[in-house]
């Protein structure tokens, strides 16, 4: 008999807000996160925009001294973590700590952490590197800290699945209850990769969005006129706990994970396979395993980036597993505003979509100016809808061909 598994807790920074009520206030504003980019001199480049996350102070949550041994991406999954923790009233103690873990996932981990250790290893040698250089760039370091932090010594690793990262993480942290190895699980994504060399690769492989001139339009998922993907930067956690657990200790439940699924394309290490066919078993499989009928859905947030490829297979994907009723169904990219979070992306547009249900309104496809004859789906254009939103659907699709479908739903 597998467990219910039921979210009592989420933390979200991001490139709309540094909590989640801000973030998800602009969402439904329509506002978008993406400008010219500060953290370093981008002239040199092609694309000279990005979101990034604006204000965020580890101190608020970390020690100066320890967050200087931290990459940013950590620092901002430890953030997310408190903010979960904190809404979710789960306390980690001696006794249910062994009971409580994390996974958290990063597509590319301390990147920029990397990049700069490389330049001192060429302008000042090998013994001017950090003792902590190894300890700050690898991927599971988010998930390892938050444990250190926090005091969960339950099951602890990193989903490493480029954009699918954080919604692979919150599915196997999903698992883990079901099949009782976790009484509660932190489970999220993170990222913090606006930094010269990821800017430069992703311009080299054309994969990102050149629209400088403005940068708050400039990602379009699903327009005629997309070209490209806007980086992001942030982290989302979810607390996820066995739902008997949750109500013994009388959680507010904010919502259920009541399906997900894990596939792989098998076919190109960027493109999406003709027809979408693998997110299409994605979801077939997540809705399968829910209980839940393609017609019971209520909603999709997509994973939406504004490639040309992209948006064209999903929309074939999501028309494979729904039918006719793919064309009553909203759906929206949020990715217009928040830019692509990489390995937070998953976990955010899960938060997100958990927001729809609570509060139903479904955030807007802001940018949506030129629809595309090829995805001529409903994907709510330009303005958030009211809506009464039972279930939803979150979709991630990784480069090397992953796909993850999580299904969310009302509790009760």
């Amino acid at each position: 008999m597998y467990e219910r598994v039921v979210v009592t807790g989420m933390g979200a920074i991001t490139p709309l807000g540094l909590d989640v009520d801000s973030t998800w206030q602009s969402l439904i504003a329509g506002h978008s996160g993406v400008d010219y980019i500060t953290y370093f001199d981008p002239s040199a480049f092609e694309t000279k925009i990005a979101a990034e996350v604006k204000g965020f102070d580890p101190g608020q949550y970390i020690p100066y001294k320890e967050a200087r041994r931290m990459d940013r991406f950590t620092q901002l999954a430890i953030a997310a973590t408190s903010q979960a923790l904190e809404q979710s009233k789960l306390k980690i103690n001696a006794s249910n700590a062994a009971d409580v873990g994390v996974i958290v996932g990063s597509g590319v981990g301390g990147m920029a952490t990397l990049s700069s250790q490389y330049k001192v290893l060429l302008e000042q040698g090998p013994s001017r590197l950090s003792p902590f250089l190894s300890t700050m760039f690898i991927n599971d370091i988010a998930a390892g800290q938050i444990a250190i932090t926090f005091g969960m010594q339950g099951p602890n690793f990193c989903t490493v699945s480029a954009c699918a990262s954080g919604a692979h993480a919150i599915g196997e942290a999903y698992e883990t209850i079901r099949r009782g190895d976790a009484q509660a699980m932190v489970a999220g994504g993170t990222d913090a990769a606006i930094v010269p060399i990821a800017i430069g690769a992703f311009n080299t492989m054309r994969a990102i969005s050149t629209r400088n001139a403005e940068p708050q339009r400039a990602s379009r998922p699903f327009d005629a006129q997309r070209d490209g993907f806007v980086l992001g930067e942030g982290a989302a956690v979810l607390i996820l706990e066995n739902s008997a657990h949750a109500e013994q200790r009388g959680a507010e439940i904010l919502g259920e994970i009541s399906g997900y699924a894990a596939t792989a394309d098998a076919s190109h290490v960027t493109a999406p396979v003709a027809g979408g066919a693998g997110a299409a078993l994605a979801m077939q499989r997540a809705l399968q395993k829910a209980n839940i009928a393609p017609e019971e859905v209520d909603y999709i947030n997509a994973h939406g980036t504004a490639t040309p490829l992209n948006d064209k297979a999903e929309t074939e994907a999501i028309k494979t597993v729904f039918g006719a009723y793919a064309y009553k169904l909203p759906i929206s990219s949020t990715k217009s505003m928040t830019g692509h979070l990489l390995g937070g992306a998953g976990s955010l547009e899960a938060l997100i979509s958990l927001l729809v249900i609570r509060n139903g309104i479904i955030p807007p496809t802001i940018n949506l100016d030129y629809p595309d004859p090829d995805c001529d789906l409903d994907y709510v254009p330009h303005v958030a809808r009211r809506a009464k939103v039972g279930v939803a659907l979150s979709n991630s699709l990784g480069f090397g061909g992953h796909n993850a479908t999580l299904i969310l739903k009302a509790w009760g």
